[in-house]
């Protein structure tokens, strides 16, 4: 049986940077509503994808999820029964527009720049490293090693859905989200709703007959005023802290010279571990009810999920978080940083205990330089190899 260095020593990280430059020249920004086509979909970097793990020994699944936009699974099987780990990623990136030149891959001053370089074409890179290593220099373990580059995380997160729905549940699982290299066994979930106020249209110089929709929508925006301090008394999760409210969109009227019929917002809200979307929605129809009792006028409705996305919340003594967390330190030889993440992820969607941990920093993506540094992809790397090897020994 090789040994842990050994296998470590038949990493090629100069193949997984080509690797991470070749998904990177592969278009796949996601469509955002739009219909999906060729460079805004996940279908051409997810058969390359699919080529990549059938050359390293994986047992490949290309699953359409909806057209053009597909989850690409590979599985390699050990030589006895055993725990499922999955290592996962996103296959599509967020737009390019403003961006010069983001599908051609650089390398400068020891960082690989590019759309998707951090998020996260890099990680995907590394898996393929990892189970070619474990592949080919005939590693002992037992239970299956699962990878799969996921589609539609940017947006709608489709793929996984479709996962939590379809797919099957691994043990474990490991999201190469750029953390710089923390590990992240817990993150925010998220619930978008619309809130409309509706009033009745007049001209604006007999604005006294009418109803103004968008002088509603103030009064429902003051209703909420001091709802992030009421969020912020609340106790705080160890690593995710507490919820927040914003609201981040507003429409609302046609012409200066109308009295508004409608005004409509569209508010996110961060939901901490323990939180419910019915808790949620009750809380914002306390309030709502409050505004529509000091005003007989005020007509509303409330419309959502727009968004909604789980919370994640890994006990820190489970295994995928101590075992990441050793192997991290272990690598790097400081001790692992443990945190939340900042974000939303697939990661609650693959019902199981999950940990975010990559290469490259959530700083750096969705910028226009977006990079990531060669040391984190090498030791992230490294880490995902240990990781492996330890769980499913």
């Amino acid at each position: 049986m090789r040994s842990i260095d050994d296998l470590l020593a038949q990493l090629d990280h100069d193949r997984v940077r080509s690797m991470t430059q070749e998904l990177i020249s592969i278009p796949s920004v996601n469509p955002f509503g739009q219909e999906p086509g060729v460079g805004l979909r996940e279908q051409e970097v997810g058969l390359r994808y699919a080529e990549l793990l059938t050359e390293v020994g994986c047992e490949v699944l290309v699953d359409e999820v909806s057209a053009g936009r597909p989850n690409v699974i590979g599985v390699l099987k050990g030589s006895r029964p055993g725990p499922t780990l999955l290592l996962t990623g996103h296959l599509d990136t967020v737009d390019v527009t403003d961006y010069d030149d983001p599908f051609t891959a650089r390398i400068e001053d020891g960082r690989l720049y590019g759309r998707g370089s951090c998020d996260m074409k890099a990680a995907l890179a590394a898996f393929v490293e990892v189970a070619r290593v474990i592949n080919e220099h005939d590693a002992d373990f037992a239970g299956e090693l699962m990878i799969a580059g996921i589609a539609d995380e940017e947006d709608r997160m489709i793929g996984s859905v479709h996962w939590s729905e379809h797919g099957p549940v691994p043990d474990f699982a490991v999201v190469g989200e750029p953390t710089s290299l923390k590990v992240c066994p817990a993150h925010k979930g998220q619930y978008g709703a619309k809130f409309r106020t509706f009033g009745t249209a007049v001209h604006s110089s007999i604005r006294s007959e009418g109803v103004n929709a968008i002088e509603k929508m103030a009064d429902l925006i003051a209703g909420f005023a001091d709802y992030n301090d009421e969020l912020d008394s609340r106790p705080a999760h160890p690593l995710c802290g507490n919820a927040t409210f914003s609201i981040g969109t507003i429409n609302g009227g046609e012409v200066m010279s109308t009295v508004p019929n409608f005004c409509e917002i569209e508010a996110d809200r961060r939901m901490v571990p323990g939180e419910t979307v019915d808790q949620v929605l009750a809380e914002y129809n306390d309030r709502l009810h409050a505004v529509a009792a000091a005003d007989s006028e005020f007509r509303y409705e409330l419309d959502g999920p727009t968004m909604s996305s789980a919370v994640l919340d890994t006990p820190l003594d489970h295994p995928i978080v101590t075992t990441v967390a050793d192997e991290t330190e272990t690598v790097l030889g400081t001790p692992a940083i443990i945190e939340a993440f900042t974000g939303a992820t697939d990661a609650p969607n693959f019902h199981c205990p999950a940990v975010i941990m990559g290469p490259g920093s959530i700083a750096q993506a969705h910028t226009l330089d977006e990079f990531v540094p060669l040391s984190e992809l090498e030791a992230a790397t490294k880490i995902y190899l240990r990781v492996a090897l330890s769980l499913l020994s």
